[in-house]
């Protein structure tokens, strides 16, 4: 991979993507959003990647927001255009079979706070700080976070956070179901090792389909309840299936094979 703006490095089943621009406070702009997209691809096709972290260089930001340069001047149809890209690719990381853990360390603000929601589920450093400050450029957030943030803190605390601009820090997100963990910025990649290894030690075809039926929550062309269904019937056509209950009833490790 020719990546201009991150880092890749893969360890023991688990991609830990880096976003590397810590002078602008890792700030998402158009080549970011290009090599995140690249990477992600590697998320999905390498079959040795089990799971993925997605963190920001520094001790500073995890991302600071978008790089608000690229908005200047722009019109109506290159605003949506943007809005698009931004979606579709938090939409691949939503949408991934393989778990990816945000970790935020420092800011994470418009773009960024977005990202980590796009995340299946994130571990904050003591001094993350989380936010929409959309408003304060008279704008919203456009790669998703109206819609996420309502869906992990509830209707009242996002719009409240979504119409003040307000920051929150880990503690308050930790209270409202933002994050899962806090953790001391020392501490938080080991922390996602230590969660990813064990989810990585159960069965990939299994979890994958926790992931899908998990997001048919939010989709309203989905029934849930359906999809769960076709995910529980397709599982008990895996090899995996076969020899988790075999090892379950002998009592000893299973050893899964993605198949």
């Amino acid at each position: 991979m020719l990546l201009q703006t991150i880092t890749t490095h893969l360890d023991q089943g688990i991609f830990t993507i880096t976003i590397n621009r810590a002078d602008k406070l890792n700030a998402l702009n158009k080549q970011v959003m290009h090599d995140l997209n690249v990477a992600m691809d590697e998320v999905y096709q390498n079959k040795a990647i089990q799971s993925a972290i997605i963190t920001g260089a520094g001790s500073k930001a995890f991302v600071a927001g978008a790089d608000i340069s690229e908005f200047v001047g722009a019109s109506v149809t290159e605003g949506m255009e943007l809005a698009k890209t931004g979606q579709q690719l938090f939409f691949k990381i939503e949408n991934c079979p393989k778990p990816i853990v945000a970790c935020v360390n420092g800011f994470a603000l418009g773009g960024g706070c977005e990202l980590a929601m796009s995340c299946h589920f994130r571990i904050a450093a003591e001094n993350a700080k989380f936010g929409q400050p959309e408003v304060n450029l008279g704008l919203i957030p456009g790669y998703g976070g109206t819609q996420r943030l309502v869906q992990l803190i509830g209707k009242g605390r996002a719009l409240e956070l979504l119409m003040s601009g307000a920051m929150i820090d880990a503690a308050t997100a930790l209270q409202y179901g933002l994050v899962n963990n806090i953790v001391k910025p020392e501490e938080l990649i080991a922390k996602a090792i230590e969660v990813l290894t064990l989810i990585n030690s159960k069965a990939p075809l299994a979890v994958a389909a926790c992931i899908k039926a998990a997001n048919a929550v939010y989709n309203e062309t989905l029934n849930g309840y359906e999809v769960e269904i076709a995910a529980f019937g397709d599982c008990f056509g895996t090899t995996d299936k076969i020899e988790g209950t075999t090892a379950f009833l002998e009592k000893r490790k299973a050893n899964f094979k993605a198949k």
